[in-house]
């Protein structure tokens, strides 16, 4: 099993600026149900700290409450097409999965058959899958992959029957190896104006991280 180790993100690293600390208690005691609507934030490319932080395919989760979907829909219908971007949910309330189905899918052809791409920061909840294989068996022309850094609440049985429904329903489930992590590096995180574009730099435990998780996933399905 991989070492248990308990890491406190920065507040820059977990999306947030570091005078945030003030407000950090404040924000505690307030009840989830008065929490604002929640906020889909989407674009091309997300900034390199929160690439770093959030999709570190480490065991502890410590501060990473948020999923960052990057994703890649090529059509092929009456105009093949290629699009890419990324979705990050703001709080707990909001889920990433959810927002592509509410809000990218719906701008793609009508008709036309959709191959997806994901790149996840980790596997979807139990809400989420049943989502995804709603999504799917209505959907067709639908073919979804999601690669993800880490496996989310793995343990959990009805976690575990969730990943399962989800690969009845068609969805090829992989875990991201260091060359995906790099994919995602090169192709949806900002690059800093007038600076070359850095290289990825695979952090320590990044292969043997995925092996364990490649195993564990093996395992459930």
């Amino acid at each position: 099993k991989m070492a248990e180790k308990q890491e406190e993100p920065s507040n820059a690293q977990n999306g947030e600026p570091d005078n945030a600390e003030e407000g950090e208690g404040k924000k505690k005691k307030v009840k989830r149900e008065d929490l604002p609507p929640f906020e889909i934030v989407t674009g091309e490319r997300l900034p390199a700290i929160f690439f770093k932080f959030q999709f570190r395919n480490v065991e502890y989760s410590s501060g990473r409450n948020k999923t960052f979907l990057c994703y890649v829909v090529e059509t092929q219908g009456k105009e093949a097409a290629t699009s890419r971007g990324y979705l990050e949910d703001e709080h707990a309330a909001a889920h990433a999965e959810m927002a592509f189905f509410n809000t990218i899918l719906p701008t793609c052809q009508a008709g036309a058959r959709h191959d997806v791409t994901w790149y996840v920061s980790s596997s979807p909840c139990v809400t989420c899958a049943q989502r995804i294989c709603e999504a799917l068996r209505k959907n067709k022309g639908l073919r979804l992959t999601i690669m993800v850094g880490r496996l989310f609440m793995w343990e959990e049985p009805e976690m575990q029957a969730a990943l399962r429904s989800m690969k009845e329903a068609g969805c090829k489930l992989r875990i991201m190896k260091p060359q995906d992590f790099e994919y995602v590096w090169k192709n949806f995180v900002e690059q800093e104006e007038g600076e070359e574009a850095k290289s990825f730099v695979p952090w320590e435990d990044i292969q043997e991280n995925f092996q364990y998780y490649e195993e564990k996933l093996a395992e459930i399905l």
